[in-house]
This record gives structure tokens, sequence and C-alpha cells, in this order.
């Protein structure tokens, strides 16, 4: 009975909403709640079909229709709002980690509280409010850090003791909490509602809504979408979008082309009450309990709570298709420990009738945020899905981000971290699909501290001295699906200890990484950086040379043998991509990019190369394992084992040379490290890799050589200013902005991609500046460390954030990369940024609330570049990635 009350519900809620908006889409005639289905064939061709009809979809057929596109289908295998989205809690919450989530959230939720003035359809959005708890103090610094960011974008937000969370929310007991964060414009909204409204406003823009219509493929044709086939006929398109929800993956997988959606249900539960005695204020806030794993929201007068559970169950891993999300069984034994935090944090509600347990299924992706873009091998598809349980949250701006993306060609912001293409086919396995939901569901409500790592899906890729390094106490990350060290624990030392060192102060690794910095300063360190994404790009003719000086902003037509560090831009002047390539011969170049192109960067120049069957591009990421020498002591090391002068006179900075190393030959060495310090980079076939890595450790020994990771690298990088593409800089960060002028040949005698950008900014200035920052009144042992993301302010003013920190061995202090901006103080419009605008200011790193002085720089300190092999590696040492 209880189950059909909600089925009931849910109709009621549906038809309230549907005469109204079946009366201004009647005379387009393109949706039906009657009997009869299909009352209006579909149309043969469109610009753009939408497969899915509930929050993401509808949003993005809302979004594209104000911006102007009208040809457009939205394809609904069931009813609107009918899958997900109808049994979504309706929780709209900013309270995010990741800068660009907060953001799609905060628009979210503007966007839903006019919508019901500007449709007509009743939406239920109240602004409630959410309390967030912390029974740690770990937890409590989390909450702060989220606190700062939610402040500096003007989103009104408080820690507050636990007595001044009992007066906002009386049922909360409050005996085991340090404190929480209060979120004053929260909301909740009737998920299904909203989606409706969407799909109102969008169908009196001329969006047509077909539902009971399934798509069973997308067709493509020359790399690009033709059209769409469905179970009423063909419709002719130039843009797919798959907002399919869980079936995202199956459907991506239904055409010839696949396309790889790496999502995987799990089952969510929440449990539905009667009223309480005395009727809940509907203006109640949210309760979010991450520590109990739990929220709890009012639900006509009543409570709605749910939570993540540490023992998801997925669903549907062998594919299972249906026209509606049935409700799944009510399993209360699954749901207990559940019930038990909810009774525990609010023992009031001890005799509260429980009316259902709702079981629906919510879909979830390999690293926690959603999926967006356009498909690496599929020109025109494009994909929003993946919501890991925050699609009414997040619904609103991803919607409008992928507009903008399909109609100006990028978004308005950066949204490198919800790119499909940060995935590659490797994370589309079912099984490692399965196993990593599993993690990732109840990693929803665990404390995320810095650097932490999945456990699940791990040595999928690795380098072939993998096991090699792991018998030395290597201790491993794992990057686009790539191993890699972060450090090694040195014999003697407690590794249970290490490795259950999760902390926001200094970590249990500090000293050991500090070693490795003073080896590569000292004597010779060597990393494995195998992950590197690896092209080669080449032609008959002179056509890979015009090619590449038309994509990449540097001048590449230097002599054989020379590496030329260099940008992929946009026509904005942003960074697609930041490489150093490498001429091997007059026809041939070999490129370096950071691990996670792999995938965007052959799509990028796939899409940008012509056409033309004498031009070859080869991934070869797999073909090479990468060693990376530094040190003084590095070129001791090569010279002994090539029988070759490697000193400067005979191997200069940025060259590359292949070579033979021991007994293997073809080893292409280039006098970069990408760290700023002295050394080489070794790209050895891997079928030589365990000999030459063996070869350099044995002759090594004399010179102190030692293994180091990859935490070593990124203080040394950050402590020389270098910036890394995916952390500082971005697809809207131009060279002009980040110091880079010197990597870009405004006169090279020929045109590329962001040039007139990169002129008007020569021209006019620029609007941000990459700025180091030293931290001045910090403790290294006492106080919280900067990570990323923290806020800088000028003179008491908010002015931009960290991007990324390290602690610098060498000056003793943290170092802080980051953006100032200079806003309008009346206006809030911005204004150039000039050198004097941040030498001439007073700064603060914000550090979960606590303010800590800062000494801004634009250059880094000379006095660390005293083993300088060359006087103008300062500029050009491997300013690279991670």
């Amino acid at each position: 009975a209880a189950r059909m009350f909600l089925r009931l519900l849910s109709d009621i809620q549906w038809r309230a909403a549907n005469p109204k908006w079946r009366g201004m889409t009647s005379s387009r005639r393109s949706t039906s709640t009657t009997a009869e289905p299909h009352p209006v064939s579909l149309p043969a061709q469109a610009q753009v079909v939408i497969c899915g009809g509930g929050i993401t979809g509808t949003s993005v057929a809302y979004h594209l229709s104000k911006m102007g596109w009208k040809d457009i289908v939205l394809l609904e295998q069931g009813r609107l709002a009918a899958g997900t989205t109808r049994f979504c809690a309706g929780i709209v919450s900013t309270a995010r980690p990741l800068s660009i989530e907060l953001k799609m959230a905060h628009y979210s939720n503007k966007l839903y509280e006019q919508l019901e003035q500007e449709t007509g359809v009743p939406t239920g959005y109240t602004k409630t409010g959410s309390i967030s708890l912390a029974q740690t103090q770990d937890r409590l610094i989390s909450l702060k850090r989220i606190a700062s960011s939610l402040n500096v974008m003007g989103i009104p937000c408080e820690i507050i003791t636990p007595k001044q969370a009992v007066q906002l929310h009386p049922l909360i007991n409050i005996h085991d909490l340090v404190g929480a964060m209060y979120v004053p414009e929260d909301a909740l909204v009737t998920s299904a509602n909203v989606s409706l409204a969407l799909a109102t406003a969008a169908s009196r823009n001329g969006v047509q809504i077909h539902e009971r219509t399934s798509v069973s493929h997308v067709t493509v044709q020359k790399g690009r979408v033709t059209g769409v086939e469905t179970d009423r006929g063909r419709i002719q398109c130039q843009y797919f979008v798959n907002c399919a929800g869980q079936w995202a993956y199956e459907l991506g997988h239904s055409g010839e082309e696949p396309v790889h959606i790496p999502l995987h249900a799990c089952e969510h539960f929440y449990l539905l009450t009667h009223p309480l005695t005395e009727p809940l204020s509907s203006s109640l806030p949210t309760v979010v309990d991450p520590d109990g794993r739990i929220y709890v929201r009012n639900w006509q007068g009543g409570i709605l709570s749910g939570g993540f559970e540490k023992n998801p169950k997925p669903l549907f891993t062998e594919g299972r298709n249906q026209l509606e999300i049935q409700n799944l069984q009510e399993d209360w034994d699954h749901f207990g420990p559940l019930l038990s935090a909810l009774l525990r944090r609010m023992p009031g509600l001890e005799a509260l009738q429980i009316m259902q347990l709702v079981n629906c299924p919510e879909s979830f992706t390999p690293d926690m945020r959603c999926i967006m873009g356009e498909s690496p091998t599929a020109r025109g598809y494009f994909v929003l899905a993946g919501m890991n349980s925050a699609g009414i949250s997040y619904g609103g701006g991803a919607g409008k981000y992928l507009a903008e993306w399909m109609v100006n060609g990028y978004p308005s912001d950066n949204v490198w971290p919800l790119d499909l293409k940060r995935f590659g086919t490797l994370q589309s396995s079912r099984t490692f699909l399965r196993h990593r939901v599993m993690e990732v569901m109840p990693l929803m409500c665990d404390l995320k501290v810095p650097r932490w790592d999945f456990q699940t899906g791990r040595q999928l890729r690795t380098s072939p001295l993998y096991d090699r390094l792991d018998a030395q106490g290597a201790r491993w990350m794992e990057k686009h699906g790539f191993e890699r060290v972060k450090y090694f624990v040195p014999p003697g030392k407690d590794l249970l200890d290490l490795d259950h060192s999760k902390t926001f102060y200094k970590p249990d690794w500090f000293d050991i990484v500090g070693a490795e910095v003073k080896c590569c300063k000292e004597a010779v360190c060597v990393i494995d950086m195998s992950s590197f994404t690896k092209f080669e790009i080449s032609s008959t003719g002179d056509q890979a040379l015009e090619s590449l000086q038309y994509l990449f902003s540097n001048d590449l037509d230097v002599p054989v043998g020379h590496v030329v560090h260099t940008g992929m831009l946009n026509e904005k002047g942003g960074y697609e991509n930041d490489c150093s390539i490498a001429r091997l011969s007059k026809r041939s170049f070999f490129m370096i990019s950071p691990t996670d192109q792999q995938v965007h960067c052959w799509a990028w120049l796939k899409n940008r190369l012509p056409d033309d069957s004498s031009l070859t591009l080869e991934d070869v990421t797999w073909k090479y394992t990468a060693l990376n020498l530094i040190g003084p002591r590095a070129v001791d090391v090569l010279s002994e084992l090539s029988y070759a002068p490697m000193t400067a006179e005979h191997f200069p900075s940025l060259f590359c040379k292949e070579m033979s190393v021991g007994y293997a030959n073809g080893i292409r060495v280039m006098s970069i490290t990408h760290t700023g310090e002295p050394g080489f980079v070794l790209y050895i076939p891997i079928e030589y890799a365990l000999h030459v890595y063996n070869e350099v450790m044995n002759m090594g020994q004399k010179y102190g050589i030692r293994n180091a990771g990859y935490y070593a690298l990124r203080s040394l990088r950050i402590e020389k200013f270098f910036a890394f593409w995916g952390q500082d800089l971005d697809a809207f960060t131009t060279p002009m902005e980040c110091g880079r002028e010197f990597q870009v040949k405004l006169e090279k005698g020929m045109d590329f991609v962001g040039q007139e950008a990169l002129l008007e900014q020569k021209q006019n200035g620029v609007y941000k500046r990459f700025t180091m920052f030293i931290l001045e009144d910090h403790d290294t042992d006492m106080d919280l460390w900067p990570w990323w993301g923290e806020p800088i302010f000028r003179n008491g003013r908010y002015v931009g954030k960290t991007t990324s920190s390290a602690y610098s061995y060498t000056l003793e202090r943290h170092v802080c990369l980051g953006f100032v901006h200079n806003f309008d103080e009346k206006t809030g419009e911005e204004l150039v940024v000039t050198t004097d605008f941040i030498n001439q200011g007073e700064y603060e790193i914000d550090i979960a609330g606590q303010r800590f002085q800062a000494k801004a720089k634009l250059y880094p300190f000379s006095s660390l570049f005293t083993q300088r092999r060359r006087k103008d590696e300062v500029e050009l040492s491997g300013y690279q990635r991670e």
C-alpha cells in the first residue's frame, strides 16, 4: 500500500503539472500522456536529438532553446521525469569541494528559484538552508575549507557551534558534534516537477518532445553524427546528446562506433515517514551528517532520510532495460546501519511511523564527478550523465555548460574536471566499473583529505619496472589508470603507519620526500615517468611541420635534435595542452604531453590535422618507458654508461639525441627534467627498460643515486614556479597570463591557432596573472597545510585561488601558485593586472578560514638556480606537468 501511495503521489504530481504543460504544447502536439502512445510522427530530421527526459535532458533542451537553437527533438523512452529524476530526494546543495561543481549547483539553485514564475509549473522550491555536521576535527576542517570557497563566491555560509545547530533544527542530537556548517540558501524542490517546468519552457521555445520513444543506436559516418535510429523510425541530425542516465553506458556502446561513458548504477535507499504528531515545518533546514553517512530533509510534515552505505549494491552489471524505473525491492537489513545512524542523530524520531523504504538506481562514475562533453571519436555526439546522486543540484548548471559547449564550441568555464575525455577506453570495463562504484558510493560520505587514492581498479597500466620499484618500497598513486610512484619508503620505516597518515596537517612522508629532494639537488635521482602521453607525428613531405606550426604557438621549425616547449592553444589563446616537442628528423616529431592528455590531445589533433594519407599520427605511449635522471651527477652516470660526452658543450639544454645506454640501442635522451634541475629524460623502448634501469642504478651507486617519486618532483617544480597543465594551466589560461611569452612566436611567419587572442592581450594587457606566494607566518609543524584551491586575498580583498602548492625544502617555506585578478570595487568588473598591481599588494592565503601572510613574486628565486647548466635554463627548463 505504501508503495502504491508513492506511485500515486508521483502520478498526481505529474498530472497536476501536466495539464498546463500539455495545454501549452498542444498546438505543437509534441507529446501526450493519453492512452494513445504516439499521436504525432517523428520529424525526419532535426539539428539536435536529445535522448533522456530527466533533469539533465530537459535542462540541456531548455538552455539550448534559450540560446536560440530551435530545431531540437527530445526523446524519452518512458514518460518525462519518470526515471531516477522522479525518485530524487530533491535537495539542492551548493556545499561542494570542487569549484566547478560549486558553480553548477549555485546556478541550479538560482534557476529553480525563478522557474515556477517563468513557466507556471509548481516546482515545490523552498529555501530551507542546510546544516552539515562534523563529528571530528578533520571533518570540521574539510567543512571550513568548503565554507571559505562559498564565502568568496558570495554564497552565504558560516561555521556554527553544535548549540547553534540545534537552535536551527531542534531534533538534532549534538552530544558527539564538534561543529557544523550552515548554508542558508540551500533549497528543496520536487525534482520531477523541475524537469517538467524545464520541458514546458523548452517546448514553448520550439523544442519537440516525444515520450515512449526508444533510441536503438546513433549512426556515425566519417567520425561525425549523422542520425538516430528509434523504434519509431530514423531522425537525421547533426548533434546527439546522450542524457540517458544509468542507460548512457549501454546507449554509448550500441552503435558501430562505440562511445565510452564510464558509469554504473547502484541501489540507493531512502525512507519516507508519516507526518510527526506536530508536523515538521516546511522551512526546517536539511541536515547532512557525513560521518553518520546520512541526510535528512522534511517531507510533508514527516521526514525523508537516505544515505550512502559502506557496502553498496551495484545494479545492471550485465545490462538490463526497462521503460521506467519500477521501485526495486525494499531491503531493511541493508538499510539498517543508516536507520541506526538516523535514530542516533535524531532520537525523537524513534516512535515515528515509517511509510516506505524507497530503493531506486543512481549512476556513479569512477571518480565521483559527472560526465559531460563531446565524444573523442564521434563529432557532434555529446554526453551529460553520471550525476553521482547530485542530479538535481548539478542539473541546471550542467545543462547550461553543455548547451554553451554545443552552441559556442566551448563552455563559459573550465569544465576539464568533468570532461568525458578525462577517461579512456580502459575505464569502460564492466568489471572495473562494478568494483569502482562499490568504492565510490561510500566515498560520497568518507572524509577526503589531500592526496587520497582510489583502492579499486588499480595496477591496470604499469611500467615494466613496477615490480622492481615496488620491491624497493615504492608507494603508488594512480593517474589515468597508470600507476605512478609517490615516494619510496626507506627500509625500517613503519609501512602500515605511513599508509594511514591521511591528514590536513604535516604528513608522515615529509622527511622521506625531503631526502629525495635533497638527493635531486646534490647527487642524482631516478623517477619513472612512463605515464606521460607520447605521440609521433610524421609525413612524407612538409605536411607534419606545416600542420604543427599552425596548431602550436612556438616555432617548431628548429634544427633536428632540438626540443621546443610549446602550448597547443584554442582560439581564445588558452592551453588545450602544454607539451614538449622534439624534432627527430626533417619530417618527424616526438611529442610529450601530460598523462591525462592521452584522449583529449589525440582527439584535438585528429580533428584538426588535415585528412592526408601522407601524414601520420601515432600514439606511442606504450612503446617507451621514461626514466627521469635528475641532479648534478646525472651527467656522470650517463657519460659512463654511453661512453659519450654529456656536458653542456656536447649536449646542450633542450636537446634530443638517440644513443646507446649500456647494451641497449635506440634510447632517446633529452636534456630536460620538467623540474628546472639539471639532468636528462631517457625514453627507452620497453623491452630494454629493465636493463637500462639496472645499469643506471648500478653505475650510479658511486654517485649516491636513489629512486624518487612524484611528490619530490612536485616540490621541485613548484619552488621553481613551473606551471603544470590540468592544475595551474587550462583552456582559459593563456601564455601571456602565466609569464610564458617566450614560448610564443607571434612573428614566426605563419598564423597559428590563438594568435589573434594573444596579440590582443599583448596590446591591451591581461586580466589575471600567475603568481608565486611564499607563506611568511606559517608553522609547517603545527599549522594546517595549503594544498590547492585556497582563496588569495590582496589588501583584504579576494583576488583569486591557489592552483597548486608544496613545501619547498630549499626555502624551508610553503610555496603556493595561483592566479591574481583585479576587480573594480564598485562594479565588480575585471581590470587589467599589471606588474605593479602584483608587487604593491599585501597578500594573505586563507587555509580553512585562517589567513596567513604571503609574499608575492612573479619570478622564482634566482638563488635556487646556482646549479643551472645554462644561463637561459631559468626560462627554458622543462615547464611541464604531473
